[in-house]
């Protein structure tokens, strides 16, 4: 199917969903993850109305991006990688949303490069929801102590991010993500990929990162 096919598809799963929660599914964003995809494929999703994009890295978002935002002044950039702190500056000028704020030292470059660019982006923190050693994220219990970090920051913290492991069921972990997301008064959460967007949109998702079933396998 053409990138086109595969948008009205997944909107048509996105409302099936939300329907199915009792949701309106205006409310849930879908964020193109155009990571390692082409040009080509990128062009047919603008093409066809998409405005929003998730990259993982700095470099090769604006790789993909810079040459886009005259054409595009709509476009709406999510960073949904991990972000090294010698790539805040970088990152603060190129995206409109933050997904991955995950440590103190983060918090401090990021409100400190805002400052100097005068914006002030909407961020997520990113929790290691299933505690996996290789996965970026704060710990749960560290959780409380970040957010407060981010907001005397200056952070304009509205959600968390999550990524559950790959190799169990995603239900529990959506449904932590949500239970944190209603302690702490954040209303949006990040999560829900290609193979599990629907079961987290009824858990509550408002941001779902769709890469393959988007654009179809991705090109190297």
């Amino acid at each position: 199917m053409s990138v086109a096919d595969n948008i009205d598809f997944i909107r048509t799963k996105i409302s099936k969903a939300a329907v199915s929660a009792r949701r309106d599914a205006e409310e849930i964003e879908l964020v193109a993850v155009s990571k390692v995809q082409s040009a080509a494929r990128i062009d047919e999703a603008l093409a066809a109305g998409h405005r929003i994009f998730g990259e993982n890295r700095v470099q090769e978002a604006a790789d993909h991006w810079t040459d886009c935002r005259a054409q595009y002044p709509d476009l709406k950039l999510h960073l949904i990688g991990p972000l090294q702190t010698n790539k805040v500056k970088d990152a603060v000028a190129l995206f409109d949303v933050i997904e991955t704020v995950d440590r103190p030292k983060l918090v401090q470059a990021l409100a400190k490069e805002m400052e100097k660019q005068g914006k002030n982006l909407p961020c997520f923190l990113q929790v290691n929801i299933g505690a996996e050693e290789q996965k970026a994220g704060c710990a749960i219990e560290e959780l409380p102590a970040l957010l407060e970090e981010a907001k005397k920051a200056g952070l304009d913290v509205q959600g968390l991010m999550c990524i559950p492991p790959f190799d169990e069921s995603p239900v529990p972990y959506f449904s932590l993500l949500r239970k944190l997301g209603n302690r702490h008064q954040l209303n949006s959460l990040s999560m829900g990929m290609s193979g599990d967007f629907e079961q987290a949109i009824k858990l509550g998702a408002t941001h779902v990162r769709i890469g393959t079933a988007f654009f179809g396998s991705r090109q190297v």
